[in-house]
């Protein structure tokens, strides 16, 4: 049996296993709510403890705290900052209203080993108090709230941009691929005008970059941190000066342009800005989303199919069907974008449940908003590397299929008019022949028909967003460096220890 040893809080005493930086409240929490096993990521974690950091050293600042107590719980943070600690945070993601449980875990592991730092010990009582030391000038209503933004404005530089210019990128390198190839169009599903293959890459290119815009743009409103608002934003408790000083070093050690809101009772009632960004967020997967359909839908045979293009094979198609090669990536990216859509939902729902000085249900709205992030992130680089950087076009069967188009016949509209051009195709499908012999049959001459129905010289006008070579792709489309996947992983859907 594992030695026990005895920690206590406001309730009482509590038995604790006697290795655990934890403390009496996050033993209430493990077993009040044993619920789903799943805990909120590391990257939240990481959060807390630079805000535990940042208003420790601008106590120190301050002379609100000793430097030595000071000093040993950014110590303490830091080490929780690196990851040193995460075994020991242990409460489920569906735990007390507003994260009070999460944010006594936080202060109860610093303020352990804090202590331990001072003294050389775990004993009680401890050095460093988790409330009055470690939570000196804060409340959960705040540092959640603080901690969730902040955790979501470190993935989205981290993994989520960093992923979709990777996305970006490897689509606009398929169009120079593809050079001057032309394709049937296609409205309706239906046959439409001849366009070139690498317009249709360069249009889902641009679309991933003007949704990353405007991510970026919803990630901004992400960089408010209530810091100091503490319970509904008075401010009670806290010296003059603690939150101009602790936003100061916590923009200084992230290099991100935090600031404090302009009504601190806004932002402790308000989550709104995680739903703004999720919203977009959801968007972007749609986005994506749709891309993928439309390759997969390409890639359809390769007998019976479109058969435009072909994905690379990474792994066997069928149990049972022998050779069978399916467009996995695609699918999973499919996959992960239907999990987005409900989170965000969950993080819509919940944005809403405030009531008076503050919204409760902040703690599952970060569980959902840094899962969609961390899984649409890691599945937009496995698709883009994985799948769309593999694509083999079948330029052959791309232009048999635009040659047979009989909505080449627009083209001929200028030339010989509407109404003749329709009968053109009425005698090409009575024929089952091509437009230039459905002509010739009508009467009209071939050099006409050739001219007008010239599907290289019809595919022209919007090629001109083609890139003229490789390094004009580059520079349009620049290689964002490899994300750190690991840093802003999640245990969502594994159990927890």
């Amino acid at each position: 049996m594992k030695e026990r040893r005895t920690v206590h809080d406001s309730l009482g005493q509590m038995e604790i296993p006697a290795d655990a930086y934890y403390g009496a409240q996050t033993a209430r929490a493990l077993r009040n709510f044993p619920i789903s096993g799943l805990r909120l990521p590391p990257i939240f974690v990481e959060a807390q403890a630079l805000i535990k950091w940042a208003a420790a050293k601008a106590h120190a600042h301050l002379h609100a705290l000793s430097p030595e107590l000071a000093a040993a719980i950014c110590q303490a943070a830091d080490e929780v900052i690196a990851g040193q600690w995460n075994q020991w945070f242990q409460v489920d993601i569906y735990q007390a209203g507003a994260g009070t449980s999460q944010n006594m875990n936080v202060n109860e592991v610093i303020a352990t080993r804090a202590s331990e730092i001072l003294r050389g010990t775990r004993e009680e009582p401890l050095a460093v108090h988790p409330n009055d030391h470690v939570n000196k000038s804060q409340s959960t209503n705040d540092t959640i709230h603080a901690a969730m933004n902040l955790s979501m404005l470190l993935t989205h530089q981290r993994l989520v941009d960093p992923s979709l210019a990777i996305l970006e990128t490897t689509l606009a390198k398929v169009a120079h691929q593809a050079g001057s190839a032309v394709k049937a169009g296609r409205t309706h599903l239906q046959d439409a005008v001849p366009m070139r293959i690498a317009d249709s890459f360069l249009a889902y290119a641009e679309n991933i970059r003007r949704h990353r815009v405007w991510l970026n743009e919803a990630s901004s409103a992400l960089a408010v941190l209530g810091l100091g608002g503490n319970a509904v934003g008075t401010g009670i408790n806290t010296p003059p000066g603690f939150a101009e000083q602790a936003i100061t070093y916590l923009a200084e050690r992230t290099q991100l342009p935090l600031c404090l809101p302009v009504n601190p009772f806004t932002f402790n009632q308000n989550p709104d800005e995680v739903v703004y960004y999720g919203n977009i967020l959801q968007r972007t997967a749609e986005a994506i989303g749709r891309i993928a359909n439309d390759l997969r839908l390409l890639a359809s045979g390769p007998r019976t199919g479109l058969a435009e293009i072909e994905f690379p094979a990474v792994q066997p198609g069928s149990s049972i069907m022998p050779g069978k090669v399916n467009p996995v990536m695609a699918e999973m990216m499919n996959m992960v974008v239907f999990q987005v859509q409900g989170c965000q939902s969950t993080i819509a729902l919940a944005g809403s449940a405030g009531q008076l000085e503050l919204n409760v249900m902040m703690p599952v709205m970060a569980a959902n908003a840094l899962h969609a992030m961390t899984i649409l992130a890691n599945a937009v680089k496995q698709f883009a590397e994985q799948g769309v950087a593999g694509l083999i076009l079948h330029t052959d069967v791309s232009r048999h299929y635009a040659e047979s188009s009989l909505s080449l016949a627009t083209a001929l509209n200028v030339a010989i008019g509407y109404e003749r051009a329709a009968a053109v195709v009425h005698q090409a499908l009575i024929n089952n022949c091509s437009l230039l012999e459905a002509g010739q049959q009508l009467g009209l001459d071939s050099h006409l028909l050739q001219s007008a129905l010239d599907i290289d010289r019809l595919a022209v006008p919007v090629s001109r967003y083609l890139p003229k070579s490789r390094s004009d792709v580059e520079s349009n489309h620049p290689t964002t460096p490899e994300p750190n996947v690991h840093q802003a992983n999640t245990n969502w859907p594994e159990n927890g220890d």
